[in-house]
């Protein structure tokens, strides 16, 4: 049984999902200048890893491995930033974020101030990509 909490973002997920278990979902992140941003997002309203037992912990690493798999095989960024931070929603969830040295916060976390503005087209080529990433997400999770 799924544990949620009224109010928990993470708990009444709107978004729409690439992968949808009962114990997590994927989702792609609509952020126009990082294409490619997806996370992981664990169903029980739970706080930490360290909150799951081994064989859910196994689990997400598992469905965070995928991810990165698959963002590394269709956006070919130069580096992937895979970051579990729950400050703002303590929800346990994974951020796993393409990285390139022309986005706009390289080398800093996309989260920081940015430095420079992504040349549009090459944010229009990377977006072109988001459809053969959720395809190639959906391949990882169903092939065995």
């Amino acid at each position: 049984m799924t544990q949620r909490v009224a109010g928990c973002e993470l708990c009444e997920l709107a978004a729409p999902t690439v992968v949808d278990n009962d114990r997590f979902a994927v989702i792609l992140v609509d952020d126009a200048n990082y294409p490619g941003f997806a996370r992981v997002i664990w169903k029980d309203h739970v706080r930490e890893v360290s909150d799951l037992a081994d064989e859910d912990r196994l689990l997400l690493n598992d469905a965070v491995w995928k991810l990165e798999l698959a963002v590394r095989e269709v956006m070919q960024p130069l580096k992937v930033n895979v970051a579990s931070l729950g400050n703002v929603v303590p929800h346990l969830h994974w951020h796993v974020i393409p990285r390139y040295a022309d986005d706009a916060h390289f080398p800093a976390p996309v989260w920081a101030q940015a430095q420079r503005a992504t040349d549009e087209a090459v944010l229009q080529a990377r977006r072109a990509l988001v459809p053969r990433l959720a395809e190639a997400i959906a391949r990882r999770f169903t092939s065995r």
